[in-house]
């Protein structure tokens, strides 16, 4: 409250001196007039002493005009002021990571940090203490810039079973039918069915381990450090199953039925990648995206059109600076290289892939069990499924078996 005042305050002040500044500019500028004035009634020329004066005006007034046009930019300007709300918030954060670093330490044997009143943020659990959420929703975020077929695809949070709805023909034959018809003639009723893709859950975790003797040493960033490593190891266990996914479990994007079979088990031509970009309805094109291995990127790089032009193109203003007829690239570890078999490529809208996260990520320090390895556990949990629930906006290059 006492900062807004003080904004106040100083916006007044700014308006009180901008008044005065322009009511010395006026002043001036009559003096000018008046000079002007006298020498036109007697009709002669300014003496010496006259034409230093004017001169001494003029070169006042473009100094207030200068000094005028900067307070008004000033005044236009918005100013940055974090809201009493947003402050307590990132107070809060800064808390309890100095909570969550100084209870590491303090567990491992080490000299802490004083805990101020207030600072108590920890959860105690049965196996140890969780650690505050906003630490865990920033460890969410890492995984999201990691990994972006995660903040691409379609994102759900429910517990229990989620049914997403799927329309389509009933059978064959059967649809919604539209067509000219007669007055006074009924319509033939036809339709078509709508079922459903079940997105469950399957429990996943993560698990780091840290050093007591690391975590003792007071110039290390434990809870940066906490992040990093836990975000990586998410990460690549989501992006890997989004993608590909595992029988009995999640399904990756690469379980789609739209499939475009390449000529060869070892390389993909110009001509099939135009080909599976077509695939692709327009009306799924504008966030269109390809993901392949790195190894398949590096082979697309010598590609060129029937115009001897490469086909992919410098783009410094996306994620991975590289376009692909006009599309971002992304390239994965995780992704099949060009190999008999393989579906190598994936293109299309992400969102036709359903993730449900049905359990928040949950992580707990681990005190006891590690106690004999010297460290300190800190181990994730998490509940997800992912399914295609779209397959019109998602298709994949297959390379071609082996004879």
């Amino acid at each position: 409250m006492r900062k807004k005042t003080v904004v106040r305050q100083y916006m007044q002040y700014r308006a009180e001196d901008l008044k005065s500044l322009t009511e010395q500019r006026a002043d001036l500028v009559q003096q000018m007039k008046d000079l002007t004035a006298t020498v036109e009634m007697e009709q002669r020329a300014f003496s010496p002493e006259e034409d230093q004066k004017f001169d001494d005006l003029d070169k006042q007034v473009k100094a207030l005009d200068g000094t005028i046009e900067k307070l008004e930019r000033a005044r236009d300007l918005k100013l940055n002021v974090i809201s009493t709300e947003k402050h307590e918030e990132l107070k809060q954060e800064e808390l309890e990571e100095r909570a969550f670093a100084n209870y590491i330490r303090r567990e491992c044997g080490a000299t802490c940090l004083e805990v101020r009143a207030g600072e108590q943020n920890m959860t105690m659990g049965n196996n140890g203490a969780v650690i505050p959420t906003t630490i865990a929703n920033r460890i969410i975020t890492a995984v999201k810039d990691i990994c972006p077929i995660y903040s691409r695809a379609t994102i759900y949070n429910v517990k229990g079973t989620l049914k997403v709805p799927v329309w389509g023909k009933a059978n064959a034959n059967h649809d919604i039918a539209v067509g000219y018809q007669e007055e006074f003639t009924d319509i033939t009723a036809d339709s078509g069915k709508f079922t459903s893709i079940d997105l469950s859950g399957y429990l996943a975790g993560a698990l780091t381990l840290i050093g007591k003797s690391v975590a003792n040493n007071a110039q290390v960033d434990v809870v940066s450090f906490i992040i990093t490593e836990m975000s990586k190891a998410i990460a690549e266990f989501i992006e890997k199953e989004l993608l590909i996914g595992t029988s009995g479990k999640a399904q990756g994007a690469l379980s789609t039925t739209n499939i475009v079979t390449a000529a060869s088990a070892i390389a993909i031509t110009a001509d099939e990648l135009i080909s599976t970009q077509a695939s692709i309805k327009q009306a799924y094109q504008t966030n269109a995206c390809w993901i392949m291995h790195p190894d398949t990127f590096t082979a697309f790089r010598k590609l060129k059109d029937g115009n001897n032009r490469y086909l992919l193109q410098d783009d410094f203003t996306s994620e991975f600076p590289y376009r692909l007829l006009g599309k971002p690239v992304f390239v994965s570890d995780n992704m099949p290289k060009m190999e008999a078999g393989k579906k190598a490529v994936l293109y299309g809208d992400m969102t036709g892939l359903s993730v449900n996260m049905r359990e928040n990520v949950e992580i707990q320090v681990l005190l006891e069990k590690y106690a004999t390895q010297h460290a300190v556990g800190i181990v994730s949990w998490f509940e997800f499924d992912a399914k295609v629930t779209d397959n019109q906006k998602l298709v994949t290059v297959s390379m071609k078996a082996s004879a």
